[in-house]
């Protein structure tokens, strides 16, 4: 991983956390639906981003970055569900919740200047 990539760094620390919320959601909530949704969409955001930089073309590239970008937009949905049915408390939401948004900020910041 390159130390000078943001979206890398961000998306692989975001990852962690959300491998972290899940096993608070199995362990404590005893949650393991929702869980699983998470895990797997926070989880394919940086999984993607990865696959993006080592595509075999700017095609290729945009397309993993779109994967990427839905994956961080669904993680926000599961992400304002788990607060909504009281998984996650409001304070617990909105740490997280930033952190995915500014992921699809940034990742639809790529995609435009990759497109343009």
């Amino acid at each position: 991983m390159r130390n000078d990539n943001v979206v890398e760094l961000k998306s692989y620390a975001f990852a962690i956390r959300i491998v972290r919320l899940y096993q608070h959601l199995c362990k404590d909530k005893k949650e393991y639906v929702l869980s699983k949704q998470i895990l797997r969409c926070g989880t394919g955001i940086g999984a993607n981003i990865e696959e993006a930089i080592g595509g075999q073309s700017r095609a290729d590239f945009v397309a993993k970055m779109s994967i990427a970008y839905k994956e961080a937009r669904e993680t926000s949905y599961w992400l304002r569900l788990l607060r909504d049915t009281d998984y996650l408390t409001p304070s617990q939401f909105k740490n997280i919740h930033t952190d995915a948004e500014e992921l699809c900020r940034l990742i639809a910041s790529i995609q435009k200047s990759t497109k343009g």
